[in-house]
């Protein structure tokens, strides 16, 4: 598969950027990322804001040149994100997923989060939605990352105490078990990542 073939537009929501930053992998992101389009929104970019006081290192994603902001300004575009904001949930905990969620819609992208609620509504209402896991898999099937460097992101996440649904030693079986095809990562044809 080309880079071409492999194209995505990511629209990021505060978590994954948060324990990446936090972690200090941030620029690793960044090169796993380096074929696609990454955005997020300006509700996530408060959310980070607010977090930089307590965790320093959050700075580093609002000062990012490679990740896009992906504006919801317009009439269509703020009906986007009220229909997003009333699906996911109308609290303010809820708007970055809501945004996240409707500049995806917007610009035909994948949303990135790891809010299993959110996921569901998304996947629901027929939006590609995806974690930390799933970009960390799909940078294995394109090369990108072996499953060690892999694991090593996810034990180096986890331990800034972001919740994932495996470990980096079982991140291999996981992906196998769990992840299956959707448009920017095939179904696995091999049994190793």
């Amino acid at each position: 598969m080309s880079s071409a073939e492999s194209a995505c537009v990511f629209v990021f929501d505060a978590m994954c950027l948060n324990h990446f930053a936090r972690a200090e992998r941030l620029d690793v992101l960044r090169d796993l990322l380096t074929d696609d389009t990454s955005l997020t929104t300006q509700v996530v970019r408060e959310e980070l804001r607010a977090g930089v006081q307590e965790h320093p290192l959050l700075r580093t994603v609002l000062d990012t040149d490679w990740l896009g902001l992906a504006r919801l300004d317009s009439i269509d575009e703020i009906r986007c994100f009220a229909k997003w904001t009333q699906r996911i949930g109308c609290s303010e905990r809820d708007w970055g997923e809501a945004s996240v969620f409707a500049a995806a819609d917007l610009f035909q992208g994948v949303a990135i989060t790891d809010d299993r609620e959110a996921v569901a509504v998304g996947r629901a209402h027929g939006l590609e939605v995806h974690g930390t896991i799933w970009l960390l898999a799909r940078a294995c099937f394109n090369g990108k990352l072996n499953e060690v460097a892999a694991g090593n992101i996810v034990d180096a996440l986890r331990a800034t105490g972001m919740r994932l649904p495996c470990s980096g030693s079982t991140l291999g079986s996981y992906v196998r078990r769990d992840i299956g095809s959707c448009r920017c990562v095939p179904m696995w044809k091999t049994t190793t990542l």
